[in-house]
This record gives structure tokens, sequence and C-alpha cells, in this order.
């Protein structure tokens, strides 16, 4: 091992896999390690570094409001907080009665999520229901949305009142019924293999949920911000949550996060039912209020979309066995694989000077910054053609080894 991943085995707590490298800065689409090797990052932190990495207008604001008012506590308001509550209303459409409560990441976002539905439905509403497949965080509550039964078995029991159920329509319109205080959604369960819904499902949802009085909240957690090609997932269906949680790219690399309420769903909390000591600090507000009016004000929605579209088309131009197939929505890609060799083609990419990431055994996530461009682009399809091939030779001479075994 090298100095640094002895410092890391000694350290750091083993939560996570071996280290990939330790990079020491960035610039754009690019991160350097301490070896002075540059890579391509296209999977920008998992979705998170919406601006690329030192982006100007990311490091005047954390400059700017550091040397202003960095944090107050939640006794008091400040502008930063104030400017970006009012914009996240804007951009989600969640109008005048709309609320926003601040955390630091989407985990808590999603706990308040948790708590939002648990208000709403009291003693007569037990159920929540959320979708196999889905990912909603690590903490306690969160966990208990999520449905890897390998995360949650070691923390069990959970919060009651949880079922997961398919991603179908059929499920459900079968699930529903008036003791359902809420279901949470992914609009892309990311965590998943970059797996959409089906078509038509939040509109579904939303008319049985309206039906039934239940909550509908969206988990905008890694769709939000325009990484999808619009503000949130849940405009391509063109509905109107009851809430959505936000985190990753709002921030721009900030750690922050949101719940945003829609209507009567605002009025649930109350004076002391929920609070953050962090949560809605100066310095996180301006930065992401910073982050998302350049998304705005360069058009990155739009980019995201068009260069989506173009990303697609060259992964699909690429000519190899190992491809599957592709899915998802503006710069949230999952690269179907034909077999379960995720990690060996993310260890190829990563030799060659790529960043991607296996979602699961079959699919490579890619989430890059939404300020990409063509060079970027072209330069994404020659290294990653070339980690397939890279792959498929491996592969091909471990197979020769195994027919010439004696």
């Amino acid at each position: 091992m090298t100095v640094w991943q002895d410092d890391v085995a000694r350290d750091l707590v083993r939560n996570v896999g071996d280290r990939l490298a330790l990079l020491t800065r960035g610039e754009g689409s690019y991160v350097w390690d301490g070896d002075g090797k540059r890579y391509l990052d296209f999977l920008a932190g998992i979705a998170v570094n919406s601006l690329g990495h030192a982006h100007p207008v990311f490091v005047e604001a954390i400059a700017k409001q550091a040397a202003t008012l960095a944090h107050v506590s939640n006794y008091f308001a400040t502008p930063p907080q104030l400017a970006l509550a009012a914009r996240l209303k804007r951009l989600a459409g969640a109008g005048i009665d709309g609320r926003v409560y601040f955390s630091n990441s989407g985990a808590e976002a999603n706990e308040a999520a948790f708590k939002l539905a648990r208000l709403h439905g009291g003693t007569d509403r037990p159920r929540i229901l959320a979708l196999e497949n889905g990912f909603h965080g690590r903490t306690i509550g969160s966990l208990a949305l999520t449905a890897k039964k390998a995360m949650r078995e070691p923390f069990e029991p959970m919060p009651a009142g949880v079922e997961h159920i398919p991603a179908t329509i059929e499920a459900l319109e079968a699930a529903m019924d008036d003791r359902v205080a809420a279901i949470i959604v992914e609009p892309i369960q990311g965590e998943a293999g970059v797996v959409e819904l089906p078509d038509g499902y939040l509109a579904a949802a939303r008319s049985l949920t309206l039906k039934h009085g239940a909550l509908l909240i969206v988990d905008e957690i890694q769709t939000g911000a325009g990484r999808t090609g619009q503000w949130f997932g849940f405009s391509h269906e063109g509905i109107t949550p009851d809430a959505i949680t936000l985190a990753k790219g709002i921030g721009g690399g900030f750690p922050i996060g949101a719940l945003v309420t829609f209507g009567a769903a605002s009025s649930l909390f109350t004076p002391g039912s929920h609070g953050s000591t962090f949560g809605g600090n100066p310095l996180g507000t301006a930065v992401a209020n910073a982050v998302l009016a350049e998304i705005e004000d360069a058009g990155l929605v739009e980019n995201a979309a068009r260069r989506g579209t173009q990303l697609r088309e060259a992964i699909e131009r690429i000519d190899s066995p190992l491809i599957a197939g592709v899915r998802g929505r503006g710069l949230l890609i999952g690269i179907v694989l034909s077999s379960p060799i995720a990690n060996a083609v993310v260890a190829a990419a990563q030799e060659r000077g790529l960043i991607v990431n296996a979602a699961n055994p079959e699919t490579i996530r890619i989430a890059p910054a939404l300020t990409i461009g063509d060079a970027e682009i072209a330069e994404f399809e020659t290294l990653f053609t070339a980690a397939l091939a890279d792959v498929q030779a491996s592969l091909a001479e471990s197979e020769t080894e195994k027919a010439t075994a004696p």
C-alpha cells in the first residue's frame, strides 16, 4: 500500500470499500490525483458537482459568504436562507403556500419527509409505501424507506409501517387504501442502476394519493437541480406532488438538503416538531443559491437535456459486445452491460483516466457536470471505448487460460 492508503486503513472507519485514488484538486470536469494523473470526471461526486470542480461562481459564493456570516443557528433568519427558499419554491412551482425546510444532506431531507408523512397520517394512517429497489439514505428513518435488505438487516428493527411494493401502477393500485399516509418515490432509481419509473407512474400515483388522502413525496435528491433535462424529475409528467426532497446538485459540492412542501402539507410541521442546528446556515444557502442561479442563467437545464441526448448517441455508437443497452434521462445515464462486470469496467476506465461508477454489477452510472460540452463527450467516448476493449481482452485471456488449463 502507499502512504495515503496506510493512512486510510489506520484512520478512517471501514464503512466503504477501498478508496480508488487520492484526489488532490479539480477544475471543470477534471480531477487530479496525488501523482499528478488527470481524470475526466463523469460521476461529479455522484450527481453533486453540477457546475464541475472549482467553478468561479461556487468559489466566489463560498469566499464572500464565509467572510460575511457563516452560521447563526436556526433561531435566526438570514438573507441567503430566505433567497434560497424563495428560489426553490419558484423553481418547483410550490406557490405562495409552499414552504422549505433546510437540512445538511439528502438523508436528513428524507428523514424530514418521513416525519411529514407521520404527521399527516397520525394513528389512522400507519402505512407508508416505498418502492422495491428504491434508495433514500442510510440514517435509520431513511433506511426504513430504502428497500435493499443487505443495507437494512444489520440495523433492524426498522421503524414500523413502511411497505415496499413493486414499481408498477398495478402494484400501487393494489396497495393503496385510506390507511396509507404517504408514498415516497424516486423518478429515476439511481442506486438501482438508473431505472426510470414506468410511463405514467407519477401521474397514477398523484391520482391515487388524492383519491385516498395520502401524500405523494418525490425524492429528487439525485434527479433534481436540472440533471434530467428538467428542473425536477416530476416535471416530466406535469404533476404537482405534496413534497419533494432535494440535496446533491443544489449545493454543487457544498453539503445542503431541503424538503419543499406544497399546499396543505406545508402546515403539518409546527414549532418544535423538527429542527436542525446547521440546516439553512447562511454559508450553505448562499452557495446553493449561487449554484442554482448559475444553472438557470447559463441554461444548464437545457444543456443537460441536449448533452444527455448527445451522450446517449455516443454510447450507442460504441461497438462493443459488453454493452447491452442504455437508459436514463438528461445527464443521469445507466449503461447496461451484458454480464456482471461493472467493477472491472470501472477499474479499466480509471486506469485510462475516466471516472464512472458501478451502480450495480451490470450497470455503469454516469452523471457528469451539467456544464459538459462536445470536447468532454468526445473524450468520454474515446476513453470508455478503450476501457471496454481492455476488459474484453482480459475476459478473452481468462477464457483462454481456462481452456488450456490441465
